[in-house]
């Protein structure tokens, strides 16, 4: 009796054992991970979409972060993706993540400086926003330099596409001499897209897509020319010369619009900083005379309004003296 229950009881034992690998090796087999690549890869070679329903893309993304998982996250929010065409125009080596770590830095300062210096609710809004807004305003600095830059060189980047397209060179072969001869940044832009071209992008998705890194006019009348060229037919080389010639024109008219527009560039800064220059000589010479205005609360709230006033001031003349040509 004691035999046949040891016996009993080591026949379960071992088939419990025996299901319990048994529903391991089916569950790996149909949900494990070997099994869900397969299936993703049977679904990629069939056309279809991911587990997620969304569509793969074997193109290359620029990495908003280091981390994967908070890369995921900034590929996800159109912010992020307005933020790296930002900084991707302005040719600044930031990545996203670093964008918006020096944003909070700087908005983590204004408010350890607001402890340190009580002010008044709407005046401690308006601080924090301008600590914040130092990465932007950077960003869109350098971006503004770098497009006048590419502007400049754009009439020399015409007349070489001309001549080496006389001489009997195919437009693609062009690209490339272009980034190889022309100097930086236009040059970095030509490569790109000689190198999409070579990654077998299209030739018009390549010139489009440079068009958008470089949002300027000058530069999609060019496109859209080479585009209109490939599917028309025509002289190409005449159509770049002709158009090297408009955008060497329109920097001579934008030169003498600066010319005269600089009194009223001039003015602008002379009213912008004539209050706070009294200021400083009122300080300097009577602190008493002007301390009422962040001692007293009637003169703080003056004092903000003065520099509100001022604020709005100097955005309308900007705007007056601004001429788009």
């Amino acid at each position: 009796m004691d035999a046949l229950f040891y016996g009993f009881t080591v026949l379960l034992f071992a088939a419990v054992i025996l299901m319990i690998e048994g529903t391991y090796l089916w569950w790996s087999g149909t949900h494990g991970g070997g099994a869900r690549r397969i299936a993703r890869r049977l679904r990629l070679m069939s056309g279809g979409i991911d587990a997620h329903g969304e569509k793969v893309s074997i193109l290359k993304q620029r990495r908003y972060c280091d981390n994967d998982w908070l890369d995921a996250f900034l590929h996800r929010r159109r912010l992020a993706n307005a933020i790296d065409r930002l900084l991707l125009q302005s040719g600044m080596r930031w990545s996203v993540a670093q964008f918006v770590g020096a944003a909070l830095g700087s908005m983590g300062l204004a408010l350890l400086l607001l402890q340190m210096h009580p002010a008044p609710p709407l005046a401690q809004l308006v601080v924090t926003l301008m600590f914040m807004s130092v990465p932007y305003v950077l960003a869109r600095r350098a971006r503004a330099a770098r497009l006048i830059k590419i502007e400049e060189q754009l009439p020399e980047a015409a007349d070489f596409l001309a001549r080496a397209m006389r001489a009997g060179h195919s437009f693609t072969n062009v690209l490339q001499m272009v980034g190889s001869e022309l100097p930086e940044p236009l040059a970095g832009e030509f490569r790109a897209a000689h190198e999409e071209i070579n990654y077998g992008v299209p030739l018009n998705e390549a010139l489009y897509s440079l068009a958008d890194r470089i949002p300027l006019t000058d530069l999609r009348y060019l496109v859209i020319a080479v585009v209109i060229q490939r599917e028309s037919g025509g002289n190409l080389a005449e159509i770049l010369g002709n158009i090297s010639h408009i955008i060497r024109e329109r920097l001579k008219l934008l030169g003498k619009v600066r010319v005269l527009s600089a009194e009223g560039r001039m003015s602008a800064w002379i009213l912008g900083m004539m209050p706070f220059c009294a200021m400083a000589f009122m300080v300097v010479m009577n602190p008493k005379y002007v301390s009422v205005l962040w001692t007293d609360p009637s003169g703080i709230r003056m004092l903000w309004f003065g520099v509100g006033m001022i604020l709005i001031g100097v955005l309308w003349i900007r705007r007056v003296i601004h001429i788009r040509v």
